[in-house]
């Protein structure tokens, strides 16, 4: 069993890239289509947690439903943003890998590098 997990969208180049970067190295991670799979609440907030980042920042901002329900607005709390995200997971930003090493938003691709064993 491996101990590297992707959140991925097979539609996203950045979340193909890192992939093929996680592979390339030999490993076979879990890979979580998270638009099929989408995390828990719970599961949500704790990678959150543990990539350290804010919560607007895991946000896609990129997608046309983020300026549909106006989520550049700051009167959203981070908790408002974590259910906007669990009823649509389009707005999850991606890919998000786990590894032993850490927990990170591979945006750049490369950045998996940082945290491959």
């Amino acid at each position: 069993m491996t101990d590297i997990t992707i959140y991925h969208n097979p539609n996203c180049g950045t979340s193909r890239n890192t992939l093929a970067m996680i592979r390339n190295s030999g490993i076979e991670p879990r890979v979580i289509e998270y638009l099929k799979t989408p995390p828990s609440r719970a599961e949500l907030v704790a990678l959150i947690a543990a990539m350290g980042k804010p919560v607007r920042d895991v946000l896609r901002h990129k997608d046309s439903l983020f300026e549909e329900l106006d989520l550049d607005n700051p009167k959203w709390s981070d908790d408002e943003l974590i259910n906007f995200m669990i009823a649509h997971p389009i707005l999850m930003n991606r890919p998000i890998v786990v590894t032993p090493l850490g927990t990170r938003l591979c945006r750049p691709s490369e950045s998996i590098l940082e945290i491959l064993p």
